[in-house]
């Protein structure tokens, strides 16, 4: 089994957001990087446990510049045989799925795994895109995921209950939360992330379809009302003036 997990870098969940260039570029300035906890927890880590039962190699891929290789030996250290970074400037979710796609079309992967979205953007296209462009299945969201031979049975939640689905490898799967259980890297893969062969992959220049034209951060939450459990004229007040739902 040869299995590709696609890894994105997000800034961690207590960075304080601010812009820059006149709202139109995201301030890096003091932030801390970590991977994409969708592409870590459960694309990776399912990766993973695939390997450990069926076989094979687990290989990474990123998008980005040399700043991405910090989160890239993380996942080493949790257990991915090798990976690859294309050399490009992650500029949108096409581009970014074109370059993957161009990588891997001839490299023989059976299985391609993804986070269901980033924490940043969570635009939740990538899966779709790659798969599209290298004309291949795809399920999004998937909870659980096993395969015999070359037979994929997935599931996935759905409203109102579960949905099962069979596909037929090579496919482009993205995991949510269900799919695995988050790994802690140890002293001996930490050691051995080091030594792990990393290629640097010229870019092949995709252009994006689109493009930021500015940031704008969400109003500020605004202090709580505490209102007398008696008092119901007041909460409906303020219900209708303030807040404006009913």
């Amino acid at each position: 089994m040869k299995i590709l997990v696609c890894i994105s870098k997000a800034p961690d969940t207590t960075t304080k957001v601010s812009f820059t260039d006149n709202n139109t570029k995201f301030n890096n300035d003091k932030v801390t990087w970590i991977i994409n906890p969708y592409d870590e927890w459960y694309a990776l880590v399912r990766a993973l446990e695939l390997k450990e039962t069926l076989g094979g190699t687990v290989s990474i891929i990123s998008v980005g510049g040399v700043d991405q290789e910090p989160i890239l030996r993380k996942a080493f250290a949790i257990g991915a045989d090798d990976g690859v970074r294309i050399d490009a400037e992650p500029t949108d979710a096409y581009q970014v799925a074109n370059e993957i796609a161009q990588y891997a079309s001839d490299k023989g992967f059976d299985l391609i795994l993804c986070g269901k979205e980033t924490i940043d953007y969570n635009g939740s296209q990538i899966g779709a895109m790659l798969a599209a462009i290298l004309d291949q299945p795809y399920v999004s969201l998937a909870t659980k995921l096993a395969i015999t031979g070359t037979t994929v049975q997935l599931e996935r939640e759905i409203e109102g209950g579960k949905e099962i689905c069979t596909a037929n490898l090579p496919m482009v799967i993205s995991c949510q939360k269900g799919m695995a259980e988050a790994r802690i890297p140890n002293m001996k893969g930490i050691m051995a992330a080091r030594t792990k062969p990393l290629q640097v992959v010229a870019a092949k220049n995709e252009s994006p379809l689109t493009s930021i034209t500015s940031y704008e951060l969400p109003t500020e939450k605004k202090g709580c009302h505490l209102i007398d459990p008696s008092n119901v004229d007041e909460l409906v007040r303020l219900l209708h003036e303030e807040a404006k739902i009913i």
